[in-house]
């Protein structure tokens, strides 16, 4: 399976930006989809999940403000972000899984594809 990541860019704090992952290669119903992000200086970092059935999962520091969806006729997962915060700048990553286990939707080794990241920078 393949994963094409793509939005993200400047912003300013309170802003909003979409990030979208393209999935190919494989039945998009089938996968798990999750966002992880990373600063340069710390690990990766769970940011949101959304299950097969639409189910979504977020970390404690974007729930309220981060939204994961899913449209199965595009094959693509998205992530609305609002009220962006200079702690949000890092590079996001979109991973698939078509194996990982609910207890395991936060933990980025549970996933066994990954896109090639997207840089997202706010600025106050």
């Amino acid at each position: 399976v393949q994963l094409q990541a793509s939005g993200g860019g400047l912003a300013q704090v309170g802003d909003s930006l979409r990030l979208s992952c393209a999935l190919s290669g494989s039945s998009f119903r089938n996968y798990v989809l999750a966002w992880f992000r990373q600063d340069p200086e710390k690990e990766r970092e769970f940011v949101a999940a959304i299950g097969r059935g639409r189910t979504p999962y977020y970390s404690d520091s974007v729930k309220g403000r981060f939204t994961i969806s899913r449209d199965t006729a595009k094959s693509t997962v998205y992530l609305d972000m609002n009220s962006l915060k200079p702690e949000d700048t890092a590079v996001y990553y979109c991973a698939a899984s078509s194996s990982v286990i609910l207890s395991q939707y936060r933990v980025s080794a549970a996933y066994n594809s990954w896109g090639q990241g997207t840089q997202v920078t706010v600025s106050s």
